[in-house]
């Protein structure tokens, strides 16, 4: 049996053949801009299944420059082997919201560094940057243990969201709301403070562009865990 090519031209040549115009045109509006050939998610995980985690080829996807093998990269990428000067290229050469807010945060969410790379992003002065960090943390308190977190530290951080974040940048505003919903939902001993900063922030206004996409109510979101009874349920993988 003749093995399956996993270099990333052969991977960028099977991407551009799953493309899709109308799926495409749907990303489009969502901000993802061009080079995309239009793959869906469901596609993309099928070659995630195929090639499992390969390191080299994750750089060499993301730094094609396509939204489709930039987000696979983020799917395959061994994420324990990215340095600190691979993430932060990642996160300077995101395109997108969707690659600054998951691609990249999930990578980065599973590194080592990866804390330590977020809270110096979300002191950058360039949006997707700083989406980057607050989206990271989110995926880091998604997946650690409560006893390995530093609470007060994380306390700060939803005082600072609570005195700031109406005046932050459109998709930062977005970000720093799901990390008050992530504090909420999976840190057990800060659920009534985030509930608190949530009623705090109020409804926080993002400019999704031409799409039906609505900001999640944090008040509502961390209430409807709770009544499910499920506070502080880890998440075995930031990515999804």
């Amino acid at each position: 049996m003749t093995a399956v090519a996993t270099t990333a031209a052969a991977i960028l040549a099977e991407l551009k053949s799953l493309g899709r115009e109308p799926y495409k045109r749907v990303i489009m509006k969502h901000g993802i801009p061009e080079p995309v050939y239009g793959v869906s998610i469901e596609e993309l995980k099928k070659i995630q299944k195929r090639v499992k985690v390969d390191h080299q080829l994750a750089l060499d996807l993301y730094a094609s420059g396509v939204y489709d093998a930039m987000y696979l990269a983020g799917l395959i990428a061994d994420d324990a082997r990215m340095t600190t000067k691979d993430l932060q290229r990642w996160a300077d050469r995101a395109t997108c919201h969707a690659l600054s807010a998951y691609t990249v945060a999930w990578v980065a969410a599973g590194n080592p560094r990866g804390l330590e790379m977020a809270l110096r992003w979300i002191d950058s002065g360039k949006e997707p940057v700083a989406s980057s960090g607050w989206a990271t943390l989110t995926g880091i308190v998604s997946v650690t243990e409560d006893a390995d977190l530093d609470i007060p530290a994380l306390q700060r951080l939803l005082d600072r969201v609570a005195a700031s974040i109406h005046g932050q940048p459109n998709y930062v505003r977005l970000v720093m709301n799901g990390f008050v919903i992530a504090v909420g939902c999976y840190v057990k001993p800060l659920n009534a403070a985030a509930l608190k900063t949530a009623r705090a922030i109020g409804t926080v206004k993002v400019n999704m562009g031409d799409t039906a996409c609505k900001v999640p109510d944090a008040t509502a979101y961390i209430r409807k865990v709770q009544e499910r009874g499920t506070v502080g349920k880890k998440r075995k993988s930031a990515k999804c």
